[in-house]
């Protein structure tokens, strides 16, 4: 039972690690990166469809990426979303589509190292809301008898040994993610 509790919980640790690398994924550093046109939606003949869909998406040189519309009758939409999707870029469009990434100032700089704190912050409560789940079903089968007062303390130990470890990944994945935005 105690087992259970705990892998059920690693994994959703595990998840919210996961959705914090997303979040890193989306923001914008000086260098090009698939990863910050993840969020583009395309209108598809009439339904919207993520830009990964319908174009391959390539890293052309450091600053610069290109994206290759599978039908090439999408260029003029594809283009369009990319403008539309607020992320500050500005394609240039002949049968490919490259997209210069522009260098970054020190305060956008700034503002994005704001949002990797938060998105950490996020997943740090995410992980510590897990932990207190977790200790909440520990203490049900206390209170039910199936575990004895040690087995409680021993597992709430290991739970707490569990999310330090994952609160010091994602201190180590923010360090890493601020030190590549300052990068210039």
């Amino acid at each position: 039972m105690i087992n259970d509790i705990k892998k059920d919980g690693e994994s959703r640790m595990q998840k919210s690690i996961e959705a914090l690398e997303g979040a890193f994924g989306k923001l914008r550093t000086g260098r090009a990166h698939p990863g910050v046109l993840a969020s583009v939606m395309v209108s598809y003949y009439g339904s919207d469809t993520p830009l990964n869909q319908v174009a391959s998406i390539n890293v052309e040189d450091s600053r610069t990426l290109l994206v290759q519309p599978f039908d090439r009758s999408m260029v003029q939409a594809v283009d369009k979303a990319i403008r539309e999707a607020d992320l500050g870029l500005n394609p240039m469009t002949a049968d490919v589509i490259r997209v210069p990434m522009p260098a970054l100032t020190e305060e956008t700089r700034r503002d994005m190292q704001k949002i990797a704190r938060h998105d950490a912050e996020q997943a740090r409560v995410s992980v510590r809301n897990i932990r207190r789940d977790m200790l909440g079903d520990i203490k049900d089968l206390l209170k039910e008898k199936e575990i004895s007062e040690d087995d409680e303390c021993r597992a709430a130990d290991d739970i707490q040994k569990m999310t330090d470890k994952f609160i010091a990944a994602i201190d180590s994945r923010l360090e890493k993610k601020e030190a590549e935005l300052m990068e210039v």
